[in-house]
């Protein structure tokens, strides 16, 4: 196992960073829950960004306490959310929290669970602590450099699935159309709204693979990709490249997922369903296992 600098360059114990960020996850959802109204739209006012964007009070609110409440973690870290505007001073930082106060907003409107808080500590574009909290549904993935992945303080694990065929499947309905009619015989499973939530199920073995459209944004997918890495399986986009977080582009391309056992396989499964090119790039070494480079 490469020795990673992340666990032994700051002085700071990785499990303090972990308990503050795990404590704000629990407390943002507590309190956007005071929104939320399961099975009903939500109470909050709701407003469109960009072109068609839902976002609601609700947002803004727990946006807003996330940034003063891990602000307690020192004045070096930097700070990247979905509901801020950005700013390029973060990208002088080592550390910067990585936050989704919403994850699912479209979902969280509506009155489906399928919403969470997503906040990742990334150190030197890779991150080091993780939480995916859905308060609405009572689940709380999380992961950190050491020790294993867990759900409500339970380890978990990637399925033991090898092959395309038979996996089950979550992602966009045009991307599951695409592998069915290439008869890659996998289990479709509707689209759940959140994609941070979507890659933790992948990590409990919820799902055996999971897929992301084009433009998804740091936001959406630093904390599961921990996540996903510590429970033993890999998240890259379609030509096999790892995510690097905290970039001057927060956008990343179409995403896959899936157990890190066989995943090369699969990976080419999948794009010879979407018939791209044969040739992949072999995935690089995963987050939690390589030495951070800071050239």
């Amino acid at each position: 196992m490469i020795q990673d600098k992340r666990l032994s360059a700051d002085p700071r114990p990785d499990t303090n960073l972990h308990e503050l960020v795990r404590a704000a996850a629990v407390e943002a959802g507590a309190l956007a829950m005071r929104w939320f109204r399961q099975g009903e739209r939500t109470g909050a006012r709701v407003w469109t960004k960009g072109k068609s964007s839902p976002v609601t009070e609700a947002d803004v609110e727990v946006d807003a306490f996330l940034r003063r409440r891990l602000a307690m973690a020192g004045k070096e870290f930097g700070w990247l959310s979905e509901e801020t505007v950005d700013s390029p001073e973060r990208l002088a930082c080592r550390f910067v929290f990585v936050v989704d106060p919403i994850d699912g907003t479209r979902a969280f409107v509506e009155g489906d669970p399928r919403w969470c808080v997503s906040i990742a500590l990334v150190d030197d574009g890779l991150p080091s602590v993780a939480v995916v909290h859905a308060p609405a549904l009572s689940m709380t993935h999380e992961a950190s450099l050491t020790g294993e992945a867990r759900l409500n303080g339970k380890p978990i694990r990637v399925s033991h699935a090898r092959s395309l065929a038979g996996m089950r499947v979550a992602g966009p309905r045009f991307l599951l159309d695409s592998l069915v009619a290439a008869h890659t015989h996998i289990t479709p499973v509707a689209k759940i709204p959140s994609l941070a939530h979507r890659f933790c199920r992948l990590a409990d073995g919820s799902l055996d693979a999971a897929l992301a459209s084009a433009n998804a944004n740091d936001w959406d997918i630093a904390a599961a990709h921990l996540i996903i890495e510590r429970a033993g399986g890999k998240l890259t986009d379609l030509d096999g490249r790892v995510p690097r977080y905290n970039q001057a582009s927060t956008i990343h391309g179409r995403l896959f997922a899936a157990p890190a056992g066989g995943f090369e396989r699969t990976l080419s499964e999948v794009r010879r369903a979407l018939d791209l090119p044969e040739k992949v790039l072999t995935a690089t070494e995963p987050v939690s296992n390589r030495e951070s480079s800071r050239r």
